[in-house]
């Protein structure tokens, strides 16, 4: 049972910034904006505050969680990079990938924040308010999405709010986040492969690597262990049931459109929203989440989602929704 707590929250500034540091040291949970998504913070190295982390978000404990730091010095006194993971590091940091890497020896990330593997995820924000926090702290901070575990991400203070409140100590309002979906996240363990498709395209990486990158790993067995976080099959999920690639609309189900909407039954919609009524998959991604959450909250019995291309961003946008739209029991 989680001991209900009073949830302070705080406009994005100095105080607000020093007060999640704070907090952080004193092993307390703070959400804080991040490009991708809001964050839940916990010390890296506490294993008491993770424990805690875990029982806020009702999240299984096998579950790994990445590593925010400041810069790539401080995630090489974490992970051992070897060349493809340096110069993936080099490209895209700060900004919304993740990498899997072996940890380096002395890795201050308690096991409990990795589930027990020999690697570590490890990521440098570029969201100034989640820089500003890291750097007044001056450690590592994991940092899952700041939601109930498995529900829709945070892109908001708002959604937070809506699904924390009373579960950690720390809200810092940052406003709407940019990019909308979860960092991509590539093991580095091996040969690079693709965990989870997020805000940075694949193209962008393979040019960097000059490869291709294997392809993305599914956890279908639920006793597997996931070497990243988002891996779990049912993810990112309403409580509304999700029916993909819709071409017709059923009576009493919501519309999640996706560019020029001419299907049957769409003007008895219950509710529409459009991720983006131009066709734009970096609109598409900003909107997903809170999207999925006006929707899920609309009262229909169903929510349609049109089709939306695989290329570019897409492939993370049909990722989350493939994973919203698993049956649960």
């Amino acid at each position: 049972m989680t001991v209900r707590l009073s949830t302070h929250f705080l406009k994005a500034g100095d105080a607000a910034v020093a007060a999640a540091a704070r907090c952080l040291r004193d092993g307390g949970l703070v959400a804080f904006p991040t490009e991708t998504v809001y964050g839940l913070g916990a010390d890296a190295g506490n294993a008491e505050a993770i424990a805690r982390l875990y029982r806020a978000k009702g999240r299984p404990s096998f579950n790994p969680l990445i590593a925010h730091v400041g810069d790539l010095e401080s995630a090489r006194q974490i992970a051992s990079f070897n060349p493809q993971a340096l110069a993936l590091a080099e490209a895209f940091w700060p900004g919304p990938l993740t990498l899997v890497l072996p940890k380096a020896p002395g890795c201050a990330v308690a096991d409990l924040a990795t589930a027990g593997l020999d690697s570590v995820a490890i990521r440098v924000p570029s969201h100034p308010v989640a820089r500003a926090i890291l750097r007044a702290f001056g450690g590592a901070v994991v940092a899952p999405s700041a939601n109930l575990s498995g529900h829709v991400s945070p892109t908001t203070a708002a959604h937070v709010k809506a699904d924390l409140d009373g579960r950690i100590d720390l809200i810092v309002d940052g406003g709407p986040v940019a990019v909308g979906v979860e960092s991509t996240i590539v093991g580095c363990l091996d040969a690079p492969m693709l965990l989870r498709p997020g805000g940075l395209p694949r193209a962008e990486i393979e040019r960097v690597l000059g490869r291709k990158l294997a392809d993305v790993i599914d956890e279908a067995d639920a006793d597997a262990k996931p070497l990243a976080p988002g891996m779990l099959v049912s993810h990112y999920a309403p409580r509304t049931k999700v029916r993909l690639d819709a071409d017709r609309l059923e009576p009493g189900e919501a519309l999640l459109a996706f560019g020029p909407v001419a299907m049957p039954g769409a003007e008895a919609a219950s509710a529409v929203l459009n991720l983006s009524e131009r066709g734009d998959l970096n609109e598409a991604a900003a909107h997903l989440f809170s999207y999925l959450r006006a929707l899920d909250a609309s009262g229909a019995r169903g929510i349609a989602v049109m089709p939306v291309p695989q290329h570019d961003l897409g492939e993370a946008i049909n990722d989350r929704l493939r994973r919203a739209a698993v049956p649960r029991d």
